[in-house]
């Protein structure tokens, strides 16, 4: 049975409210491992600047001391702490769907949900620990 142009046509929606979809819990957890991965890239460049300036003399190591007493590094930290913990759960959920497990409707959407509880605790942690 042939679907005709106009039949395919029909069955589109005609407008899509992003805001009424609801993603399951498989695409959440692979869109916050897409984020927290641009998260860490710029990280990387914050993280390597504090360093070099921290190494560069006894001077620039007291002001990255300093800088790590405001409450805005702290949040920096925390964040970039958090998706670095998340994008590590999630890859080491995606490594274990490699080989073949995990792969199903339901170990798949279970193991992303984990993976996201488990994130949650990490990064309370994680904001126990840098406050």
């Amino acid at each position: 049975m042939e679907l005709s142009e106009q039949n395919v046509k029909k069955q589109r929606p005609v407008h899509l409210d992003l805001q009424t979809i609801r993603f399951p819990a498989t695409a959440i957890a692979s869109i916050l491992h897409r984020i927290s991965g641009v998260i860490m890239l710029f990280a990387v460049g914050i993280l390597i600047w504090l360093l070099n300036t921290s190494l560069s003399s006894p001077q620039g190591f007291a002001e990255v001391q300093a800088l790590f007493d405001t409450l805005l590094v702290k949040f920096i930290v925390w964040g970039i702490l958090t998706a670095l913990g998340y994008h590590i759960l999630a890859g080491l959920r995606h490594i274990v769907m490699d080989t073949g497990r995990w792969e199903e409707l339901d170990s798949g959407a279970a193991s992303a949900k984990a993976a996201m509880v488990l994130a949650i605790v990490f990064s309370v942690i994680v904001g126990i620990w840098v406050w």
